[in-house]
Parts: C-alpha cells; sequence; structure tokens
C-alpha cells in the first residue's frame, strides 16, 4: 500500500461523500479507491467510514484522522516547492471554474503571461454559468459573478463589474428607443433574461438616477443561462441587454451595440474568487489568486 495514495484517496471520499465521485476526481477505479481506503484501515485497526448502500459518512475517528491528513498532504505539497530553487516553480494540477464570458474575453487571453510565469502550473478549467459544487468535484476555485450565498467557503473579492444597459441597433430600429427604464416593464419592449444558476429565475436589476430608484426585470421572449448565449441574443436584435461594460465594449466600439437610459446608473456586480474552506491553500493556489487579482486591478 503506497500510504499517501491511500490518504489522499481517504481525504477525496470524505470530500466527496462517496466513493465513485471520489475515483472520478482521483482519476482512479473506484475498486482501486475503495481497497487504498480498505489497506488503511487495516493499518490503523480503526473504522474511518461508515458505509451504506445509499452513501459515506465519516466516523469520529476518521473525522479526527482527516484534519491531520489534509494537513499532512498540505505540508507534503509544501515541501515539494520549499527546496532551493523549487520556491519559484510552483507546479501541478490546479483546477478552476469561470463564467463563460470572463474565460472568453479576460482570461484566456492572459493565460500566456500566467504560463510564462509559472510554466509547471497545468490549468484544467470549466467554463460554465452553473454552480460548482466544490467539495463534491475537488475544484481548486471558482470566479463567479454577484452575491456568494454559500458562507462557508472562502472568497475574495477581485472586482467590482460596472455594468449598463444596451440593446442592437436593429432591435432599436425595430421596437424603438426606450426613454426610461419602466418602459421595459410597461410597454412592447422586450429583454433577454439571464437565468441565475442559483435560483434559476430572472432577477430584477438595480438602478438610479438621483433619488430616484428602480428594480427592472423587464419582459421577455427569450431566456437563458449562459453569459455567451445572453450576449448573442442581444446582438442578434431578441432583446434589450444588461452587461458587464467588459462584455460591451468592444460591441459598442463597433456600433453592434448601442448603451440606453443616459444618466441612469446600475449597481456594480461583485465578481468573486471562491475556495474550499478547511484547505491549505497550496502554492499553486496562492499564485493564482494573486496573479488574477492583479490581473483585475
Amino acid at each position: 500500500m503506497d500510504r499517501f495514495d491511500a490518504m489522499q484517496a481517504f481525504a477525496r471520499v470524505v470530500e466527496a461523500g462517496s466513493f465513485t465521485k471520489a475515483a472520478e476526481t482521483l482519476h482512479m477505479g473506484k475498486t482501486t479507491v475503495t481497497q487504498l481506503v480498505q489497506q488503511l484501515e487495516a493499518r490503523l485497526r480503526v473504522k474511518l467510514l461508515n458505509r451504506t448502500t445509499r452513501k459515506v459518512n465519516v466516523t469520529a475517528d476518521g473525522a479526527a484522522y482527516y484534519e491531520r491528513v489534509i494537513k499532512l498532504l498540505a505540508d507534503m505539497d509544501d515541501a515539494e516547492t520549499s527546496l532551493p530553487g523549487a520556491a519559484a516553480r510552483p507546479r501541478g494540477r490546479l483546477r478552476i471554474d469561470v463564467p463563460s464570458p470572463f474565460a472568453r474575453l479576460i482570461l484566456v487571453p492572459a493565460l500566456p503571461d500566467f504560463h510564462a510565469r509559472y510554466p509547471d502550473i497545468q490549468i484544467d478549467m470549466g467554463v460554465s454559468d452553473r454552480i460548482v459544487d466544490i467539495i463534491d468535484e475537488n475544484v481548486d476555485c471558482v470566479v463567479r459573478g454577484g452575491e456568494l450565498l454559500d458562507q462557508s467557503l472562502m472568497a475574495r473579492k477581485i472586482a467590482d463589474l460596472p455594468l449598463g444597459v444596451f440593446a442592437a441597433p436593429a432591435y432599436l430600429a425595430r421596437e424603438g428607443t426606450p426613454e426610461h427604464p419602466l418602459e421595459l416593464q410597461d410597454s412592447h419592449h422586450r429583454v433577454v433574461a439571464f437565468l441565475w444558476a442559483r435560483t434559476g429565475k430572472p432577477l430584477p436589476y438595480a438602478l438610479h438616477n438621483g433619488a430616484e430608484q428602480l428594480h427592472i426585470k423587464g419582459r421577455h421572449v427569450l431566456a437563458v443561462d449562459d453569459g455567451n448565449a445572453y450576449l448573442a441574443a442581444g446582438l442578434a436584435g431578441m432583446g434589450v441587454l444588461w452587461l458587464p461594460t467588459y462584455m460591451s465594449d468592444a460591441h459598442v466600439a463597433r456600433g453592434e451595440l448601442v448603451q440606453l437610459f443616459e444618466g441612469w446608473q446600475l449597481e456594480s456586480m461583485p465578481l468573486y474568487l471562491a475556495y474550499p474552506p478547511n484547505r491549505h491553500v497550496s502554492l499553486k493556489l496562492r499564485v493564482f489568486i494573486d496573479w488574477i487579482v492583479h490581473l483585475m486591478a
């Protein structure tokens, strides 16, 4: 039995709550993971996990052992990068998940700089607007827009994204240009709705003009749950959009979108980087966090 592999397998089963999920994230067979944990229990002469046909629960002894194991695994990771000449070369696989427009417009174009600095870090990037279970899916960190509802996660705000209201010239030529935000609710005008992953529903946007404050949702004939599809629908003239300006700037400059409601301000959208609680922050994750904070600054 390789004790390192056994401890790593045990930690992943605890975190995922399943031998199957642990095996998938470790790229091992389920039988291998099961055998490693069984061999670890035999060596320790302690029952670490309670197994049923439906789920796996950690025992009291297993919970105490898990806390020691994750510290030990983290120390081993640090030890490999703490030797002279190695501290500046963090390495390993970094699993991240980011929104699709953020990946396409900001993160991926900047990654050559990250790779030049840290050539030994392999990034496995999930690109989606869905809610990712960081623990179950063994993801090192996620970048998400909007307020974080899961207060158990460790989070760092990396930006406040300015927002604007936009429409394609084709839409405005067909439907006319709305002069006031309330027209989006009380007339023939339509918006493209964005289905937020945490609710599955469109949410109203807050606008203010001096003392006047509104929360506008609008009426829609199309709702999507992906940022790139949302932008494409607006460019196709399907309705009015609420966009971070990093997504709209190039299209406004090319005349493909027109900004609406001069004088009205929208609340900015916070952008967070979040990572699992109670888990050691590895060197590769630390340098990625520092790099992306600098990028967004």
